[in-house]
């Protein structure tokens, strides 16, 4: 017998409800909800989607993120492809993608785009709860604009992603994800404060761990981003962003809080707040949540007016945010959101295989006039096609019996609450002529 095949540690199926599982991760019906929600929350808000492959240069993310980050320097899968030698990785985030795309298709020619995708990325680290090694994200871009309006603008379209996801947002006891925000300035600033950074650490060198003796010279922002204990009266104590900030990057950062001000979200300003990537600049965001442990981070993003000149393109401003699709959903488990219905409108009982044909037939109709229907499949009792007419979540069953067949009808009977308006007969059950299915489709399809 041949050895059983495994997926790849930290990389996981997506697969449907019922279906057993070793760990406890979102079903695909919780995802398609999530990605039809994401779609309608960003389709009102002007943005359009776009695609990009999942295998980029590697020279795409050490120029566009950073040579000195966790991400390149631990955690990318990259390789020499045999073929050509070119240099390839998959890609660890989306962003640097999408820029590239923008450059290479000089897609912004006619003025600024909002455009998201959907996708899976790659890092290699160790798996945990809310971490994987395939995860996938919502990235979402503004490209082509500079003023804080369209800052402010993405902050409140995730406000109103949350809302639509049934997540409650603030910064009181009982909020279920609240926002945190900073202003990493401009270059000249942040060179300013690094070399404060590198003079100040060197002083305290005797406190660094390993990871921060590391980065002391080749990323030294990333200190304050550090989760030892032992180090963080240090940090808190280390020269801060915002001494060194103009007044242009100050007032940009007042601008994006007067809207939200304005809109009556609140915000927490975060001095030690700094994201993994070194493209950032100016505004940067992040919303977190109290109930997935450690990993507290659910969505984070901000301005990176740089990345289209790193990457060969014209000077563009820029700004989004990614979001890790699992984690999320975690955390809708976790919480214990409300999810709608994913069965069919109508599962089709037939309990004599005679009756297929016909059946076919009006199920064919059924499902043309916008009506979801699952056919049982495989025979079996009346008693057990109806079990399973019920496991299935649909709202009504269809029979078609020998008897209501030799009518011209089908019986239409509810299975759950509220569906019995089209079925007030005799035991909540009554017929429906098959001459004239389209008739009465739109009695079944769910609102």
């Amino acid at each position: 017998m041949a050895d059983k095949l495994l997926a790849v540690k930290g990389m996981n199926d997506i697969l449907p409800a019922g279906v057993p599982r070793k760990e406890k991760l979102p079903d695909s019906a919780l995802w398609r909800w999530f990605e039809t929600t994401v779609a309608q929350v960003l389709a009102r808000h002007g943005y359009q989607y776009l695609m990009t492959p999942i295998v980029e240069p590697t020279a795409l993310f050490v120029r566009g993120i950073g040579e000195a980050t966790d991400i390149v320097e631990k955690e990318m899968y990259s390789w020499t492809d045999a073929m050509n030698n070119d240099r390839l990785t998959l890609r660890p985030e989306i962003t640097a993608g999408i820029v590239r795309a923008m450059v290479e298709h000089n897609a912004l020619y006619n003025g600024p785009l909002r455009v998201w995708g959907i996708g899976p990325v790659f890092r290699h680290e160790r798996p945990q709860k809310g971490r994987y090694r395939q995860f996938h994200q919502l990235d979402v871009e503004a490209l082509g604009f500079a003023g804080p309006d369209v800052d402010a603008e993405l902050i409140l379209l995730v406000r109103q992603l949350w809302q639509a996801l049934g997540l409650k947002v603030g910064n009181e006891a009982g909020a279920d994800v609240r926002l945190e925000l900073n202003s990493l300035g401009q270059p000249a600033e942040r060179a300013a404060h690094r070399a404060a950074l590198i003079a100040y650490f060197e002083a305290h060198a005797e406190q660094l761990d390993e990871d921060a003796r590391r980065r002391l010279h080749s990323n030294p922002l990333r200190i304050l981003d550090t989760k030892n204990p032992a180090m963080q009266a240090l940090v808190d104590a280390a020269p801060k962003l915002q001494e060194h900030l103009g007044a242009e990057s100050r007032a940009h950062l007042a601008a994006v809080c007067a809207v939200l001000d304005a809109a009556g979200l609140p915000y927490r300003i975060n001095p030690r707040l700094v994201r993994g990537l070194d493209y950032y600049n100016l505004t940067v965001f992040e919303w977190i949540t109290d109930h997935l442990g450690s990993q507290g981070t659910v969505c984070g993003g901000g301005r990176y007016d740089g990345l289209f000149e790193q990457l060969g393109g014209k000077p563009t401003p820029a700004i989004g945010f990614g979001l890790g699709i699992e984690r999320l959903l975690l955390l809708l488990q976790e919480l214990g959101v409300p999810v709608p219905g994913s069965g069919p409108d109508a599962y089709a009982v037939i309990p004599d295989a005679a009756a297929l044909p016909q059946a076919l037939v009006a199920i064919d109709a059924l499902r043309a006039a916008g009506v979801a229907v699952q056919m049982h499949a495989g025979g079996g009792s009346f008693k057990n096609q109806f079990k399973k007419a019920d496991a299935s979540g649909a709202r009504y069953a269809l029979v078609f019996g020998g008897d209501e067949l030799a009518q011209g009808v089908v019986a239409l009977k509810p299975l759950r609450q509220g569906a019995d308006a089209a079925a007030e007969g005799q035991g909540g059950q009554t017929l429906r002529p098959l001459a004239d299915v389209a008739a009465w489709a739109a009695e079944l399809r769910t609102a």
